[in-house]
């Protein structure tokens, strides 16, 4: 005989919710680190586990940029390690927290890590740029700087604040 269980089904809801979360979590942060050992291994081209000064700016034109700030070791190589730490304490830790943030939304977009976004990695990374990406895009060459994108929402603030 199965014992009376009332009340069970709500908390074996809850507990199906709670392992759904955090299989959704997990995927989310394995597919983004996955797509970071992928853009590594591209960059690596000695297959040292680190990248010089000249992989990164070959390979990564992102991470060449912010090479010193990336290089917490100061080795003039820098690791997966790194540019993981430098993604979440927001590069060099003297932007404002709209710039760290701006930056890490780009960054997250730029699925290729060349400092630019296409119009796909806008569509995947940023859906709502995407949509206004012609418009953004000034030169009209098929890809948005850092500079376009701040350019843009300076433009929305200047708007803004003069109503």
């Amino acid at each position: 005989m199965i014992p009376n269980r009332r009340g069970a089904p709500p908390i074996f809801a809850l507990i199906a919710v709670l392992l759904a979360s955090a299989v959704l979590a997990a995927e989310t942060a394995s597919g983004a680190d996955s797509r970071l050992a992928a853009q590594f291994r591209n960059a690596d081209a000695d297959g040292d586990g680190k990248l010089s000064r000249a992989e990164a700016g070959r390979a990564a034109p992102g991470w060449a940029a912010r090479f010193d700030a990336i290089d917490a070791d100061r080795d003039g190589k820098i690791s997966p390690e790194e540019i993981r730490a430098s993604r979440r304490a927001g590069k060099d830790g003297r932007k404002s927290a709209v710039a760290t943030k701006f930056d890490q939304l780009f960054d997250r977009a730029d699925a290729d890590g060349d400092g630019i976004l296409s119009q796909g990695e806008a569509q995947t990374g940023l859906p709502r740029v995407a949509t206004k990406f012609d418009r953004i895009d000034k030169n009209g060459d098929g890809r948005l700087t850092r500079e376009e994108m701040r350019a843009w929402l300076a433009a929305k603030r200047a708007a803004r604040t003069a109503k």
